[in-house]
């Protein structure tokens, strides 16, 4: 399969839109405290977080992650497609070290090796 760069981007749009998405919502969810433990207070604290701008533009970006793979279906089998999203997972890895200051450790580092080593040999076959 040859590297087709537009075709490529609907993947990365994909990537990008979803771990855009998760980072924001961590960020705020992070922000907003722990949930409360009476149902009608969690409803109310549900309803306030989704009425933040920041939730509702990552809300969006899930859905534009959805219409990202879309396009990216039309493009490629899911068999190749798929194993890209796994760099979801190294994104979010980093950017919860970087940004939120949580753990990594040798466990965690030697599972994303082992998944762009993974996606290294999907894409070359």
């Amino acid at each position: 399969m040859t590297f087709r760069v537009v075709d490529h981007s609907y993947i990365a749009l994909t990537i990008f839109f979803t771990v855009y998405s998760q980072l924001i919502l961590r960020w705020q969810v992070s922000l907003a405290g722990d949930a409360p433990e009476d149902f009608i207070a969690k409803i109310g604290f549900i309803i306030g977080l989704l009425l933040n701008p920041w939730v509702l533009s990552g809300i969006a970006a899930t859905f534009l992650a959805g219409v990202s793979w879309m396009l990216a279906m039309t493009k490629f089998e899911i068999s190749y497609a798929y194993p890209f999203v796994s760099l979801n997972y190294i994104l979010v890895l980093a950017a919860g070290f970087l940004l939120f200051n949580e753990s990594v450790n040798v466990a965690k580092l030697a599972g994303s090796a082992l998944v762009v080593l993974g996606i290294i040999v999907i894409a070359k076959g």
